[in-house]
């Protein structure tokens, strides 16, 4: 059977270049990064050279480049570390109602500790108003953490304008590019953020390792004590392989970056157009131009999420309904419902996510194979042009992006 993974957003499979370049640090120079002897210097240098990788992929300095175990880490970090650093200037944090997991819970675990924390809706297209943002900033607000593509529907924020209205006031902004890192250009010498966070598994590298930008002078305060490594901000002993393999992705990232997103951006579009005008009442799911190049995100009226997935997996296609990390959650995911969608539509939707690996012969066997099995469903949906279903959608016409 035919096997086609299109669900990228969730993970990456490792760049054999990648694998080639950590093996020697598990078979070889395995020594510990602090250790001062040869084998120790070798782990150094070879976590050095990675840090300096993934700086210029980002337009960052090395010294700006914090290791981590992953994306949920880096947010954390990155949260909770200014949070505890400037509290005694206020407890007021905003951020969005589409936000990562990852920085969802760290901002209400916050709320139990005391801080204020500002939710901010977003418009059918998920993106934030800025004029909210701007009403809601007060002198207590330490913090703004809006993240730079969402990673389910795909919409990419307008980071800078944030970044530039948090700076006027005197507020810290940190960002989750977790989704964008790799696939888009970031170059912060220009960019208004003080902090990003980096999953290497998203863009090709190795799962468990990650990293946080923290621009120089930005104080935070570190959340995991031990050892003092990382320059005292995150005690723990590295995970040299991992980090080498990040390095590496990264350095492969930047190199074919441009060829990527267009490669990306062509099947993408072939994907939303066929869908579209192939399948009766299909609709994309966020901004139809301001989204990320591998992100194809849909909903289908009378079907229901999980029953499509199965179905998929069956014709050999790997894809999903939202978040790979609350996939498996019954509840409908609370960015499609941020967006303005009921929970039956929230259920039908799926998300269709390129890589590197993927061709145009995928393209058209995912889309050959969706035509097919939404009809099947429909068949014996009982959600499908009942009077209800119907009233629902009444008016409402099929998105349609200008590609």
């Amino acid at each position: 059977m035919r096997r086609v993974y299109i669900d990228n957003a969730a993970t990456t499979q490792v760049d054999p270049e990648v694998v080639k370049a950590i093996i020697p640090y598990m078979e070889d120079k395995y020594g510990n990064a602090s250790s001062i002897h040869s084998f120790g210097r070798e782990a150094y240098d070879g976590m050095e050279k990675a840090r300096k990788q993934i700086a210029e992929l980002i337009s960052a300095s090395p010294k700006e480049i914090l290791f981590t175990s992953g994306g949920t880490e880096s947010d954390n970090t990155a949260i909770k570390g200014v949070a505890y650093k400037r509290r005694g200037k206020g407890r007021h944090i905003i951020t969005s109602s589409v936000e990562h997991p990852a920085v969802l819970e760290t901002c209400q675990s916050l709320e139990s500790q005391g801080f204020k924390i500002t939710y901010l809706p977003v418009d059918k297209e998920g993106i934030v108003n800025i004029e909210s943002l701007k009403k809601n900033i007060t002198e207590e607000t330490i913090l703004i953490t809006i993240m730079h593509a969402n990673n389910e529907i795909g919409t990419i924020e307008t980071i800078q304008e944030i970044g530039q209205l948090a700076h006027d006031h005197g507020i810290i902004f940190h960002t989750d590019a977790v989704q964008t890192t790799g696939k888009i250009p970031i170059d912060l010498s220009k960019l208004d953020v003080d902090l990003l966070s980096i999953s290497a598994h998203k863009f090709y590298g190795p799962k468990g390792v990650g990293a946080l930008f923290k621009r120089e002078g930005t104080s935070i305060e570190p959340i995991m004590n031990g050892g003092g490594h990382e320059r005292g901000l995150r005690s723990g002993t590295e995970n040299v392989a991992g980090i080498v393999g990040m390095g590496k992705a990264a350095e492969l990232a930047r190199s074919r970056m441009t060829d990527d997103f267009s490669s990306l951006t062509g099947m993408r579009d072939r994907l939303i157009k066929r869908v579209l005008s192939e399948i009766e009442e299909s609709y994309l799911n966020g901004h139809p131009t301001k989204r990320l190049p591998n992100n194809a995100h849909f909903r289908f009226s009378g079907i229901e999420g999980e029953s499509l997935l199965l179905s998929l997996d069956e014709k050999g296609i790997a894809a999903s309904t939202g978040s790979a990390c609350s996939s498996k959650k019954l509840m409908p995911s609370h960015v499609l419902m941020a967006i303005g969608l009921d929970e039956v539509q929230a259920h039908g939707s799926l998300r269709l996510t390129l890589g590197r690996k993927n061709t145009r012969d995928d393209v058209e066997y995912v889309c050959d194979t969706l035509v097919e099995v939404v009809r099947r469903l429909r068949e014996i949906s009982p959600l499908w042009k009942r009077e209800d279903i119907a009233a629902a959608y009444a008016g409402r016409e099929p998105l349609h992006t200008h590609i």
